[in-house]
């Protein structure tokens, strides 16, 4: 097992404060380890972007994290809590230790500046000691490592295709060399041929420099194929998670299995697509027991009055993952 580097341990996000807060995240423990690929899989609604936001602090208000931890492992200092830095401390940590690709990243660039000014920009702001000619040296660095020329510098935003812009977005985020970078949906406006595209350099990029990442997406055809653990979330809980081949070939959890059945295999046997009943549900106003269980077809008494734990299941197979779900009773 490889050393942990990112651990989020009980986090919880809320909306608001008090009886009328809106509990977006709720006890979510998860593990980065170095080197990884660690989706992030759910609907929209599921809580995935907010627990992004949560564990860097960038909750957006009336967004708080009410309670929980994110260790962060630093080889140099050891570990503590991201959520206990000072202002001060924490523009050290963002861009240098973790950065994050937003979710329509490719039109986060501003239209009125040139692309390589953009990129400098970035880097002045995070490394200011640095000088003009090495950052500008940088920044072309940077264009090269995600696919672009170096000669693209004065391009603007609207001379770069959406595919380009987001390279340029993915190349900002790896400015400072981050040990972990967050990508909230990059690929979610781009046609297929580029996601796969990108995401494979993406790939390759993190076995040349050796940063992990957690990749967060409602699509989960897209983590079985790039990631090396797959975490499912529904209605702010982790409901499953367990190794790419795991969730793809036995998942345990009915949710999983939902979701998995709304892509066609391209290879093996043909299956029949299959849609998951009902909607999401609303967090204002939580099913009792399994938030899962109203839309659920393998949902039995227990699952409507008594809340599952994430666990280890007590079955062949099941030491490698955890699963909250009343069909599998946890060790």
């Amino acid at each position: 097992m490889a050393e942990p580097l990112l651990e989020i341990k009980n986090l919880n996000v809320d909306y608001g404060l008090g009886d009328e807060a809106v509990h977006a995240v709720s006890d979510v423990t998860l593990t980065l380890h170095r080197g990884e690929v660690l989706g992030l899989a759910g609907e929209s609604g599921s809580g995935k972007s907010t627990l992004a936001y949560g564990l860097t602090r960038l909750l957006p208000p009336p967004g708080v994290v009410a309670g929980g931890e994110v260790i962060y492992h630093d080889p140099e200092r050891g570990p503590y809590d991201v959520l206990s830095l000072t202002n001060s401390e924490l523009r050290e940590f963002r861009w240098a230790e973790t950065s994050i690709v937003f979710q329509g990243a490719m039109n986060s660039l501003n239209p009125v500046h040139r692309v390589g000014t953009q990129l400098t920009d970035v880097i002045k702001a995070h490394d200011p000691k640095g000088s003009p000619h090495a950052r500008v040296a940088r920044a072309r660095e940077l264009l090269t490592l995600v696919g672009i020329p170096a000669d693209r510098m004065d391009s603007y935003p609207h001379q770069l295709s959406g595919g380009m812009r987001q390279r340029v977005m993915i190349g900002m985020a790896l400015a400072l060399e981050p040990r972990v970078v967050i990508m909230d949906e990059p690929t979610t406006a781009l046609d297929v041929v580029m996601q796969r595209q990108i995401l494979g350099e993406l790939v390759q990029l993190r076995e040349r420099l050796g940063f992990s990442v957690l990749f967060i997406t409602h699509d989960l055809s897209l983590l079985v194929e790039f990631s090396d653990r797959i975490a499912i979330m529904y209605g702010g809980r982790i409901v499953e998670e367990a190794p790419a081949k795991e969730i793809y070939t036995n998942s345990f959890h009915p949710y999983s299995a939902g979701l998995l059945g709304s892509f066609p295999a391209l290879r093996g046997p043909k299956r029949e697509l299959t849609g998951i009943p009902g909607s999401p549900p609303d967090l204002r106003a939580m099913p009792t027991g399994c938030a899962f269980h109203p839309r659920c077809p393998k949902s039995f008494e227990p699952c409507a009055q008594d809340l599952p734990v994430l666990g280890v299941p007590d079955a062949p197979g099941g030491s490698d993952r955890t699963v909250a779900c009343w069909l599998h009773p946890v060790r």
